[in-house]
């Protein structure tokens, strides 16, 4: 597939289709990559019970997800059935769980009623130029107390237009 030329439209799908292709991840796999990164910052290594409880799926469904995740390289059994990240797979899911903490914490900023919500929706479909920005952004809320305050009164004063 090809990279879409500035300003030819495509469906959500067209989009998704074109940033997959570019990757070898998929939302659903990055998601278990990034837990799977979590859980392995607590005891450098993880259970296929503990991946599938704390995303809220079945076992057989993480089991599946670790499989194709082993395959791409990202993770490794050892010899007590332990799910290791390899060196790529810390990389990434570092990276995983960086975006994911920048958009949970701009749609904290704007006042998002469900920002973890809203995060693991438009996490997978953000580019990595556009995580850096929003990432700056927040950098310069933090660094610039007085502009942040200034925003949140400007964000008190909006009524909130329903759509």
């Amino acid at each position: 597939m090809n990279k879409p030329i500035e300003n030819e439209f495509h469906t959500v799908r067209g989009y998704q289709l074109i940033k997959q292709s570019e990757s070898r991840l998929t939302p659903a796999l990055e998601d278990y990559l990034e837990m799977t990164y979590r859980l392995c910052l607590e005891e450098d290594y993880t259970r296929i019970n503990k991946l599938s409880e704390k995303l809220n799926v079945r076992p057989p469904s993480a089991s599946k997800m670790v499989s194709k995740l082993v395959e791409l390289d990202f993770l490794k059994y050892n010899n007590l059935d332990n799910i290791l990240l390899t060196t790529e797979g810390r990389i990434t899911g570092a990276y995983l769980l960086e975006r994911h903490n920048i958009i949970e914490s701009f749609f904290t900023l704007i006042g998002s009623a469900n920002a973890l919500e809203e995060t693991e929706l438009v996490e997978h479909t953000l580019g990595s130029a556009t995580v850096f920005r929003i990432k700056r952004l927040l950098e310069f809320f933090t660094q610039n107390p007085s502009v942040n305050q200034e925003f949140q009164s400007f964000m008190d004063l909006s009524a909130f237009p329903e759509f």
